[in-house]
């Protein structure tokens, strides 16, 4: 065993055990540590790696435990021979032989989503001193104890069968109770068990929502500037989409003409942070009745309101049967959990639960339960009034420094939320603003994609202020308008 096998690192996010474990079997199933070779001995090891022996016997025990090593006595531990047993060896492929597919997959393919233009942030966006992009958390704000908590217990035997059993089509019946009682309500909505499905998302309900409603010529309007993933996602199902402009009271009703369905973020328009007056809820609605129509509702960002009353969803108002009501609690807990939900009338409920088993059966269990409980215990509640002081006081540090750096450029959002939408003077390229903001370390978002025409969105960007700290704000809007001055040829 060569001394370049290995490497560990003492870091807080690997136990030394588990990194010996994991760099063992690495070595175990690529073949440089062969079958029935010996391994060192623990105190060589513990030696080798300036580690305790106790933590090496531990890491090979565990090994052993799981089939990996085999004990002699008197002789140590060795390789088991079972371990590639299973294994699969790809056969040798002749020198000159092409392995590559001749399929043209550009003829093949139906639809081909990765040539479409999407929101991109840098991968490595923690690494940058003055983040102010969308959709991320502060992970300070984030109770980890209570959800580990409720992990726990989600794992004891008397929750086992939530999260153990194949529900093939049905979510836990504690998640929905409290989607109902702690979400729902909050919203003024009411709903019966079987007219909420569990997605994996709020993106996830979007699209089971397209494929189940749009056929290749209907008429779906959206709003402009909107949300480019469900462009995006309506794109692959119609060529008829129609971006409808939105002003100070949300979508324009007067420029929905015959479509089909309207997709709406009325609540907090994404992404000039507007909300839609009651008027125009009520104009909305009675245009799809009339019309015979339909509404997607994305209850975008409904639990960062922390500035005004609270409007009622338009899901919640008379005469909203053809709202078709989707959320998410990416905004308030985490975006990797990807769990969200959808409320409609049950027949449709009935389809799209039928639709989410032929693609993934149903969100995972022990995510579904964690979520109950922590919803039922409180925890979600308090972490959304944590994000209510914070938020609130980051905005109006945020307000701040636009008014100082960026006069006139933006307003402050009535409703709250994590973002600031900036609209720049006409010569202004936010695209070539972002890429020179980066090299000081600053990370911005150009508005362009959120415009059907890239054109028309070239001088606005947003600013998010969910995952950097207060202090930072300042001097990173200080920082931007030092770029924004240095590329526009009469600043101020």
């Amino acid at each position: 065993m060569r001394d370049s096998l290995f490497h560990i690192e003492k870091v807080e996010t690997s136990t030394l055990q588990n990194q010996i474990r994991e760099r063992l079997v690495e070595a175990m199933l690529s073949g440089q540590l062969p079958a029935d070779s010996p391994i060192p001995s623990t105190r060589a090891m513990a030696k080798r790696l300036s580690v305790s022996r106790n933590t090496v016997m531990l890491a090979y025990q565990a090994l052993a435990a799981d089939g990996y090593l085999t004990a002699r006595e008197r002789s140590g531990f060795y390789v088991s021979h079972e371990i590639r047993g299973g294994m699969a060896t790809a056969p040798d492929t002749a020198d000159g032989d092409e392995s590559e597919s001749s399929v043209d997959w550009s003829q093949r393919l139906r639809r081909q989503p990765a040539s479409q233009t999407n929101i991109t942030k840098p991968s490595n966006w923690h690494d940058y001193p003055y983040p102010f992009i969308y959709g991320q958390i502060d992970e300070s704000l984030f109770p980890v104890a209570d959800w580990r908590d409720c992990t726990r217990q989600a794992m004891s035997r008397k929750w086992l069968d939530a999260w153990t059993d194949d529900r093939f089509t049905e979510d836990d019946p504690m998640l929905i109770e409290q989607l109902r009682q702690r979400v729902l309500s909050r919203r003024g909505i009411r709903a019966a068990d079987d007219e909420i499905l569990v997605t994996l998302g709020a993106q996830n309900a979007l699209y089971m929502l397209s494929s189940l409603l749009v056929k290749p010529g209907t008429p779906v309007a959206i709003e402009e500037p909107g949300y480019p993933d469900i462009r995006n996602i309506l794109s692959l199902m119609s060529a008829d989409i129609r971006p409808t402009p939105v002003d100070g009271d949300g979508i324009r009703v007067d420029q929905l003409g015959d479509a089909a369905i309207a997709f709406v973020t009325p609540s907090h328009q994404a992404p000039t942070n507007g909300t839609m007056s009651l008027q125009r809820r009520y104009d909305l609605l009675t245009w799809a009745a009339e019309n015979d129509a339909l509404i997607i509702e994305d209850d975008y960002e409904f639990e960062t309101n922390y500035t005004s009353t609270p409007t009622p969803a338009l899901k919640s108002l008379k005469q909203s049967d053809r709202v078709l009501y989707v959320g998410s609690l990416s905004k308030s807990l985490m975006p990797g959990l990807r769990l969200g939900f959808m409320v409609g009338p049950k027949d449709l409920i009935a389809e799209a639960r039928a639709l989410r088993r032929l693609m993934f059966r149903h969100p995972p269990g022990n995510n579904q339960r964690v979520l109950a409980l922590f919803l039922s215990l409180g925890h979600h509640d308090a972490v959304v009034a944590r994000l209510h002081r914070t938020y609130s006081a980051r905005s109006r540090v945020m307000r701040t420094a636009l008014d100082r750096h960026f006069p006139g450029w933006s307003q402050t959002p009535g409703f709250g939320g994590t973002s600031y939408w900036l609209r720049g003077p006409e010569d202004l390229d936010a695209r070539a603003l972002a890429i020179a903001a980066l090299e000081v370390g600053v990370v911005i978002e150009p508005g362009e994609i959120y415009f059907a025409d890239p054109d028309q969105g070239r001088r606005f960007l947003r600013l998010g202020f969910s995952s950097i700290p207060d202090e930072r704000i300042e001097p990173g809007i200080a920082k931007l308008a030092e770029v924004a001055n240095s590329l526009l040829p009469c600043s101020g």
